[in-house]
């Protein structure tokens, strides 16, 4: 490859980082401008999450071809590369002797990205509908051993008070998770999928994922990452860092190449997820600490991802990018 092609592939990465990242910086520039206030945030949030992102991963999930999932190991990757940063995010906490009752905050910070919608957003940006397709089912999966896996590793750390059962009745009942149901219930029925199904879920991407991005622009407190300690920013290493190289190496010790690996890397390469903050604060926990993970890792993935990606285009292990 040549000095001007590799340029080129960077310019490539970098546009299909730039669009998400400036959807979230201009959700900031609103909220500190006074456009954007708290209440209308919440319910924009409420609004996509609710209806929006539930019928679009909805049509993408309905669209997938489940009779020859050939990259089904995707999906067994990003379960045990969750699985390994877990435990490896642990023991390193234990050997650096962090604060016990801070040691599930950083764990949490570790291994939870905010898959749903910036990861999301990549894969579509990055790989077009077949993105979409791809994250939906990785969605559903990656989400649900999300939201059990943190009513472990934070009880065990605040004493919360939810149950297991508590976290799988949760995920059952999470919109996403029953959007990209009926959506795999719908392809597998056999029966013909209206042919609206899949121009309204580009529709809903180009409107609610935005809307989603700008909410969480919106909702960072820059203000406070002055309070930011070491322990912020070792969780925000091992976010954008350490946790995409685990989960990645094991997909390539696995065999995936490809489009799958790319959105695999797009999802568990994205910044920690908000709704981290809120079960924190609900447990009682140290919020400042859990709101500055969210805030470090929102702004420095969009350099992380952008050359996380032009690696891995460089190797030619994630296919063609770009829509």
């Amino acid at each position: 490859m040549t000095h001007a092609d590799a340029i080129e592939l960077f310019i490539t990465c970098l546009l299909v980082s730039l669009p998400t990242f400036a959807w979230v910086f201009a959700g900031a520039l609103l909220a500190r401008m006074g456009w954007l206030s708290d209440q209308l945030n919440d319910r924009i949030s409420r609004l996509s999450f609710r209806y929006g992102l539930p019928l679009m991963l909805f049509a993408g999930a309905a669209g997938v071809d489940y009779s020859n999932l050939l990259d089904a190991t995707y999906l067994l990757a990003g379960v045990l590369g969750t699985l390994l940063v877990v435990t490896t995010s642990w023991l390193y906490s234990i050997w650096r002797g962090h604060p016990h009752r801070e040691r599930g905050i950083f764990v949490q910070g570790a291994y939870r990205s905010n898959l749903a919608i910036m990861g999301l957003a990549l894969c579509i940006s990055a790989y077009g509908q077949e993105g979409a397709r791809l994250a939906a089912l990785a969605v559903a999966v990656m989400t649900s051993l999300y939201n059990v896996l943190v009513v472990f590793v934070l009880n065990s750390t605040l004493g919360g008070t939810s149950s297991p059962q508590a976290a799988l009745l949760g995920v059952l009942r999470n919109p996403l998770i029953i959007g990209i149901a009926a959506g795999v219930a719908l392809s597998l029925s056999g029966l013909p999928i209206p042919a609206i199904v899949e121009p309204a879920g580009v529709w809903l991407s180009k409107l609610f994922l935005p809307l989603m991005l700008i909410c969480i622009g919106g909702a960072m407190k820059l203000g406070e990452l002055r309070n930011s300690g070491a322990l912020a920013w070792e969780s925000t290493v091992w976010r954008l860092l350490v946790a995409p190289a685990l989960v990645v190496g094991l997909a390539m010790l696995l065999g995936v190449r490809g489009a799958p690996l790319g959105v695999l890397f797009l999802l568990v390469g994205a910044p920690a997820a908000a709704s981290g903050y809120i079960m924190v604060v609900a447990a009682r926990g140290n919020g400042v600490l859990a709101a500055n993970i969210v805030v470090l890792t929102t702004l420095f993935s969009a350099l992380s991802l952008t050359l996380g990606l032009f690696l891995l285009s460089l190797l030619s292990l994630v296919g063609q990018i770009g829509g």
